[in-house]
């Protein structure tokens, strides 16, 4: 997952409830026996005392900050935290009936909710907004280093018969597994160690995110009581995504497999199925037998920068007769398949055209510069070279404060670009566009320093 898979991903998503309120489920449970309503049982387990203090850390955990969250959300008050925190107890309580409609016992919920209390340690992270933005050039330097790319072909060496095996079950390249492996958890050394059930518990009952993580913490249990993966070894990221390959509980459900056929579907500590489980994942969402992601492209003199961005696709075909090539020099196979042009760092930076591959890998993760650090690592796992065209290094990078005035200024003058939020997408590429155009700027869609200071003088 991104950084949210949050990962990344997710993340990354970047910065991306089930309508169970405590109080009617325990108004409703006072009017039932324990035997034909089972919420009541469970409210009467974890009903905490009149103002139940918010639970402290444990030594040596990660301590909550105490500060209100940065997205101004009312959830994200720290006396609204404080106030979940405190009905933890009763939310957990309320969340026993979806439970036992998904198949899980009275006894698993029993034993796996027992204890549990809120790390709110993860709020500081829930609503973290930082000040930079990195650029994507400094983004691929981490990922795609030498450091990953040695081990990433250590680990395809040492696992070939399993690699092998499953790009003939599921037809999805093997350097793309590994460079995913190798993005989300650096080959499994940087995962996370925060237990998954009680992280996914906390942003359940606490925070902005409510209705989104109940469905995750409900599949946690789910995992827990099939036993595809023991308790102590079910830890990962804040956000919950757990393994080498960073699955979310609801996503280990969809698409896990048992590759090994020991009866378990082990993302953690079964290569085969940590593999095979990712391979599964790319190929329901689309993943196409033998296409590459895409590849870096040189354009031609007076290019139509219009043309540029991911929501237009034209065949390979096409955009060789505008002039496109690959920079490698070699020819671009597949010509009835469909490419969009992307440019992450504008006129001045690499070109890509990207195949529907690269849409899959956004599915996995929908940050661009997720999908190219992806693609640009199973490039360089296959012996590929580096980029022909430098990044433009010199460029000042837009802090967020930056990228939100950017907004407003294209708005006061009339562009649409929606609500501010920051986040660079295609409606403000498409608005800075037009207002390239109007300058008499090439029209790259590229929120550059220049673009922003131009628009600070009209």
């Amino acid at each position: 997952m991104v950084f949210l898979r949050p990962s990344l991903r997710a993340a990354l998503a970047l910065l991306f409830g089930m309508g169970l309120g405590p109080c009617a489920h325990a108004q409703n449970s006072a009017q039932n026996s324990t035997q034909d309503n089972p919420a009541a049982w469970m409210i009467r387990l974890f009903q905490p005392p009149a103002a139940a203090p918010v639970p402290a850390p444990g030594e040596g955990e990660p301590q909550w900050s105490g500060q209100s969250g940065a997205s101004g959300d009312p959830r994200m008050t720290a006396d609204a935290i404080r106030a979940a925190a405190a009905d933890f107890p009763n939310c957990i309580a309320a969340l026993w009936p979806e439970a036992a409609r998904r198949g899980i016992s009275r006894a698993a919920y029993r034993r796996f909710t027992a204890g549990l209390v809120p790390d709110l340690s993860i709020m500081d992270k829930l609503d973290a907004q930082p000040e930079f933005v990195k650029a994507p050039w400094d983004y691929l330097d981490l990922l795609v280093s030498d450091d990953r790319i040695a081990r990433g072909r250590e680990l395809l060496a040492q696992y070939a018969p399993i690699f092998a095996a499953v790009e003939r079950a599921y037809g999805v390249d093997r350097s793309i597994i590994a460079a995913i492996w190798g993005v989300e958890s650096d080959y499994g050394t940087a995962g996370g160690e925060r237990p998954v059930l009680r992280s996914t518990a906390t942003l359940a009952c606490v925070g902005r995110r409510q209705e989104f993580f109940r469905g995750e913490f409900l599949a946690a249990l789910e995992i827990l009581q099939r036993g595809d993966i023991p308790p102590d070894r079910l830890v990962g990221s804040w956000a919950g995504a757990f393994g080498p390959t960073q699955f979310m509980p609801t996503s280990f459900l969809r698409y896990a497999v048992d590759f090994d056929g020991n009866g378990r579907r082990d993302v953690v500590d079964s290569i085969g199925d940590v593999i095979a489980s990712t391979a599964n994942n790319l190929k329901t969402d689309g993943w196409v037998r033998g296409q590459n992601w895409g590849y870096e492209a040189v354009l031609p003199q007076r290019f139509d920068y219009l043309l540029a961005d991911s929501p237009r696709q034209m065949t390979v075909r096409q955009w060789q007769s505008l002039g496109v090539r690959r920079a490698d020099g070699k020819p671009l196979p597949r010509p009835a398949d469909r490419a969009s042009l992307l440019l992450p760092a504008g006129a001045r930076g690499p070109a890509f055209l990207t195949l529907a591959n690269f849409r899959v890998i956004l599915k996995y993760n929908p940050a661009e510069a997720y999908a190219l650090a992806i693609g640009r690592l199973a490039d360089r796992l296959r012996g590929g070279a580096p980029l022909v065209h430098s990044w433009p290094r010199d460029e000042r990078v837009l802090t967020l404060e930056q990228r939100y005035e950017l907004q407003q200024l294209l708005a006061q003058r009339g562009f649409r670009i929606g609500a501010p939020d920051g986040l660079i997408g295609p409606q403000t590429r498409l608005a800075i566009r037009d207002f390239q155009t109007e300058i008499g700027e090439i029209p790259d869609g590229f929120a550059s320093s220049e673009v922003l200071d131009r628009l600070r003088q009209r």
